[in-house]
């Protein structure tokens, strides 16, 4: 299952991606934790000395190889410069399964503490006035578009903050987003822009309140957001204590109001199957239509011709 963690920056919704990342490998479920954000902070929230480098290379400086790994003998790619980040797989693809035993997950997995990490990746000075973040974001989606995860699998990805995340097709790679808000104005019309674009496509999200400090803050939370707020956090002395590194005990110091919303989470994930043919039908058309926009140009090729018309990922494709 594949959950996105979105808001307004500081919102919190990298110390909810971490907080829920560590409650579900903490159950003993597999989790694969992304950092999705341009502000690379998912490795500090789980613990990560920030003074320290992570030891594995990030997604967004080895996309080409991403491609080649992962079109593995589709016919209907032809190098990796034919490959853009919308390409769905198709027959002779390589599909990935979380956490596998392949070349990918060996090279760009490191665990901080209890949790698998991957990383996008930073700008560097070579980015700068000449890229857009969405490139260093392109090996995600090509991760996603060839994963065959299963229920009790968990991906969980940081996404960029703001509703800058619909910028590309990514936002529909996902069985459900979680749109942290704090309950002031600003933190509700991140949900606003993200609740119309996601019901043009049939998106799944539901709203996690966070910082509520007393009734009047639910309140107003239940009026902007009505029935999409799912659960809320209050304000946790223990994730301000762990942000400053001086927390004691682990999870399950957290307090037991914000311990029983991630569980709330998890309930609303694993509630509803994942639809592989919607999922797939997304990837395509999204594919689609960049190719028409911009690719088919760029590349000089008819990339609309990499859709395989008779093949659909999910756990049949693997055999």
């Amino acid at each position: 299952m594949r959950i996105a963690f979105v808001g307004k920056g500081g919102s919190g919704k990298t110390t909810l991606s971490a907080l829920f990342s560590r409650h579900l490998a903490r159950s003993g479920a597999p989790v694969l934790a992304v950092d999705g954000d341009i502000n690379q902070h998912l490795a500090e929230a789980l613990g990560h000395d920030g003074d320290r480098a992570l030891d594995a290379p990030p997604l967004g400086a080895h996309v080409a190889d991403i491609k080649d790994f992962l079109r593995g003998t589709n016919p209907r790619i032809a190098s990796r410069e034919a490959m853009i980040k919308t390409t769905p797989p198709g027959r002779g693809s390589r599909l990935l399964r979380p956490l596998g035993d392949d070349a990918l997950h060996a090279r760009h997995v490191r665990r901080v503490g209890d949790v698998p990490l991957m990383v996008t990746g930073e700008f560097d000075e070579s980015d700068l006035g000449v890229a857009c973040y969405h490139s260093k974001l392109g090996g995600v989606e090509l991760y996603l578009n060839h994963l065959v995860d299963g229920p009790g699998e968990y991906v969980v990805v940081d996404m960029t903050a703001g509703a800058d995340a619909f910028a590309s097709g990514l936002f529909t790679r996902f069985d459900l987003t979680f749109l942290v808000a704090e309950p002031t104005r600003k933190g509700v019309s991140v949900y606003r822009q993200y609740r119309d674009h996601a019901r043009e496509f049939g998106i799944r999200i539901a709203v996690v309140g966070n910082k509520v400090t007393g009734e009047d803050d639910l309140l107003f939370l239940k009026e902007h957001v009505g029935d999409d707020l799912l659960t809320h956090l209050v304000q946790s002395p223990w994730v301000r204590a762990a942000e400053q590194g001086r927390a004691e005990g682990g999870l399950e110091s957290l307090e037991p109001h914000n311990r029983h919303a991630l569980t709330v989470l998890r309930e609303a994930v694993d509630s509803h199957p994942r639809d592989w043919p919607a999922l797939h039908r997304h990837a395509v058309e999204f594919h689609l239509r960049n190719a028409r926009s911009w690719a088919n140009e760029a590349t000089g090729l008819d990339l609309t011709a990499q859709v395989d018309p008779d093949f659909v990922p999910g756990p049949a494709s693997l055999v």
